[in-house]
């Protein structure tokens, strides 16, 4: 008989009241076990997705001799970062609204080998039957000003529980590998450091260039490799 690991909660009430301190949320919300239920479910919904994404990998790697996914990270939104987002849209703290209006609690990011990669994936997920696209922006093809690149969807998934059948939205980004490490490195620049603004300036200007060089130069290796596969 194979002994398993005893299973952790996902959700710890312990941690969200913590995270309630000092955000707009504390006071507001009276129901603690309801708001981690909206993050169970949420998390379930990633967990589906992420699932899915790599169900087909296996199959592409076995079909096509080709894995268009390199790694995936799957994440959720803090309670902080959620009480910000309501904030900043306008929105009632009560938990009926945020289920309607927030769709990216729980997300997952997908970086792929190749620009073709990004497509052939998102085509392969919202084909499946119990996928439904519920919003795209394509910022490959229309970059943010600032050189920004990722494909970013937002789906829903059924996620059975033992009370019923939920429709869960579930945010997918989808990017290259030298798309990720911009924005990473861009993020840091943006939020994590503490630089003149200058400089801060500087370096985002030579990012914008460089987001356009590397997508041409990511362009001329997705050639080398499909001539290489024929």
């Amino acid at each position: 008989m194979c002994n398993l690991p005893e299973r952790n909660n996902f959700v710890d009430i312990k941690q969200i009241t913590n995270d309630l301190k000092g955000s707009p949320f504390e006071g507001q919300v009276e129901n603690l076990k309801e708001l981690a239920q909206l993050y169970q479910l949420r998390h379930s919904g990633v967990n589906e997705i992420g699932t899915k994404l790599e169900n087909l990998d296996d199959e592409y790697s076995m079909n096509y001799d080709h894995n268009p996914i390199h790694h995936m990270e799957e994440r959720m939104k803090s309670v902080r970062s959620l009480a910000g987002k309501v904030v900043k849209k306008g929105l009632s703290m009560d938990l009926d609204t945020i289920r309607k209006n927030i769709q990216d609690i729980g997300g997952i990011r997908v970086i792929t080998n190749y620009i073709d990669d990004v497509y052939r994936v998102e085509s392969a997920l919202t084909q499946q039957s119990d996928v439904t696209l519920l919003k795209r922006k394509d910022y490959i093809k229309n970059p943010k000003p600032s050189g920004y690149r990722s494909l970013h969807l937002v789906v829903s998934v059924p996620v059975f529980q033992s009370n019923g059948v939920f429709d869960v939205p579930v945010e997918v980004q989808l990017r290259t590998i030298g798309m990720d490490m911009w924005a990473s490195l861009e993020h840091k620049l943006r939020y994590k450091t503490n630089v003149p603004k200058e400089k801060v300036d500087e370096h985002a200007g030579n990012l914008k260039e460089y987001a356009g060089e590397l997508y041409n130069i990511e362009t001329k290796m997705q050639a080398i490799f499909e001539d290489l596969q024929g």
